[in-house]
């Protein structure tokens, strides 16, 4: 009887992964309105990741990489301004598979 609920389990796992959609691709759309070229970095907890560089006046956008979501996972993403000394960083905010999270960069 244990082997029969072994079995069962084991084929329910691989129709899951069968029948599973494939998640989409989860970006931040960084909306630089500063003059200065800010370079974009997430956290999550105390590990940080950089995305790119977002010019002065301008919106990019970047790909969240898979590595940093396990489901609803709390992010924070910070602007580190080339030839500046300010590095804003962002509320803790829940981004699951396939959000497309907004952060403005405001002037000044």
């Amino acid at each position: 009887m244990g082997a029969l609920a072994f079995a069962a389990a084991c084929l329910g796992n691989s129709q899951q992964e069968q029948a599973a959609e494939p998640v989409p691709p989860t970006y931040v759309r960084v909306e630089n309105r500063a003059y200065l070229d800010m370079n974009v970095y997430v956290y999550r907890s105390a590990q940080r990741l950089r995305l790119g560089t977002t010019n002065g006046n301008s919106t990019a956008r970047y790909v969240i990489p898979k590595s940093m979501l396990f489901g609803p996972t709390p992010l924070r993403f910070q602007a580190d301004p080339i030839g500046g000394n300010r590095q804003p960083v962002s509320e803790e905010v829940t981004v699951s598979p396939g959000d497309e999270v907004v952060l403005v960069i405001p002037p000044g």
